[in-house]
């Protein structure tokens, strides 16, 4: 998605930085600032994903001075410290204050600059908050931002910090850290649990994808509500409900997405990966496969920086197969009511992927087809307890009586 190009430097040279930009409209601008190993693969892949998300990105390369161009693996870790041992902080800062002008002057950029910064970068994103002109700044696994304590707390603008709790580069220096952010309301710091240092890089071993992915969330609600881009993550989800279930335009549901997009419907295996498998189970095994008397009603939502949560109660008559939901199932004629939960993705303005949840069990116990009462399996009482709290609990419980005389303290 982005190309090299010249910054030009506060003594009269130049360097390059790798811009990319989205491809749906300008954006506000935002900086990466690079780990210990120069301007790698992680570094580019990270820039293109947040143009995803609708920002005008720079990745500027710091270590210019000693030798431009670097892009180093772990393989050549101690050439990396050599380089990270020779960066002026001073001049790198310099740098970023003109990459960050820069970006004000590209046509594709609107508004407000941030910066996001990984390991080396991380203790640089807290000094660019502290000395640069930018609306909001995040460090993942910053080393050294113990040295820099007293700009960490003369830090007026948004600020969160991503540490995992098995990194030993930066274990000695978080407690130290962490005093001085739950001192300031406009500062967050969060901890991984058995994450390690670099654990966002989803190319070097110590990749943790879950820790990676929540830090990914927090980070852009940090950028959201600092500098934007809002998109409206919840208009987009109905607008996709209603092309599926009213519409019933698989094509037009596909336009709703990313050019790569999946859906997985965890309780029965279904759904697709990429364009074309996507298109064809909408197409072919979803959007005519759902009864005529078919009903959505709406529990709960929660909308965050890239998701949105939606609990809902599904009803229909089982008078034709439901491939996603009953496959192989010939109609059973019976009326089903079944609670769903949908977390939605997205990259930008546009939807990544759907994770579906819903009890089958219960389906199956209104469908007939498995016996709830040598089973420890409930029917359309599953639905019709997520909205109304005083249905009886416990009822699967055997042993729930034995316990009604027994103390409580």
């Amino acid at each position: 998605m982005g190309e090299y190009v010249n910054i030009p430097s506060e003594d009269g040279r130049s360097f390059r930085a790798y811009v990319a930009t989205p491809e749906r409209g300008p954006g506000p601008g935002l900086l990466l600032l690079q780990e210990a190993f120069g301007v790698t693969e992680f570094m580019r892949a990270m820039a293109d994903r947040y143009a995803d998300e609708g920002y005008v990105v720079a990745v500027p390369d710091l270590y210019w001075r000693s030798e431009p161009g670097v892009e180093l693996t772990d393989a050549d870790f101690d050439r990396a410290m050599e380089l990270y041992g020779e960066l002026d902080i001073d001049k790198a800062i310099e740098d970023i204050a003109a990459t960050v002008a820069a970006v004000r002057e590209l046509p594709a950029h609107t508004g407000a600059v941030g910066a996001v910064g990984y390991c080396l970068g991380g203790r640089l994103a807290v000094l660019t908050a502290a000395r640069i002109d930018v609306a909001c700044a995040v460090g993942y696994y910053g080393v050294g931002v113990a040295e820099h304590l007293d700009e960490l707390a003369k830090v007026t603008i948004p600020l969160a910090l991503h540490y995992g709790t098995e990194d030993a580069h930066c274990g000695p220096e978080v407690a130290h850290v962490q005093a001085v952010v739950e001192a300031h309301e406009n500062m967050s710091a969060w901890m991984y649990q058995g994450a390690d240092h670099a654990f966002a890089n989803r190319f070097r071993s110590f990749y943790d994808h879950a820790a990676a992915e929540l830090a990914y969330t927090r980070t852009l609600a940090v950028l959201r509500n600092a500098i934007g881009p809002r998109f409206d993550l919840e208009g987009l989800w109905d607008r996709h409900l209603y092309l599926e279930f009213v519409a019933k335009d698989a094509p037009a549901v596909l336009e709703t997405m990313v050019p790569d997009p999946y859906v997985n419907i965890t309780s029965t295996v279904t759904g697709g990966v990429g364009h074309d498998m996507l298109l064809r189970f909408y197409k072919y095994h979803f959007v005519d496969a759902n009864p005529a008397d078919t009903k959505i009603t709406p529990v709960s939502r929660t909308v965050g920086a890239n998701r949105v949560v939606d609990e809902m109660i599904m009803c229909f008559t089982h008078d034709q197969e439901i491939p996603w939901l009953l496959p192989g199932i010939e109609p059973t004629g019976r009326y089903i009511e079944v609670a769903l939960v949908a977390i939605v993705s997205f990259r930008g303005d546009l939807i990544y992927n759907e994770h579906i949840y819903f009890d089958q069990a219960s389906v199956l116990v209104q469908a007939g087809l498995i016996d709830p009462a040598t089973l420890p399996v409930a029917g359309a009482e599953v639905a019709r307890k997520v909205v109304d709290k005083s249905l009886e609990p416990n009822k699967l419980m055997p042993n729930w009586a034995s316990s009604e005389a027994l103390p409580l303290s």
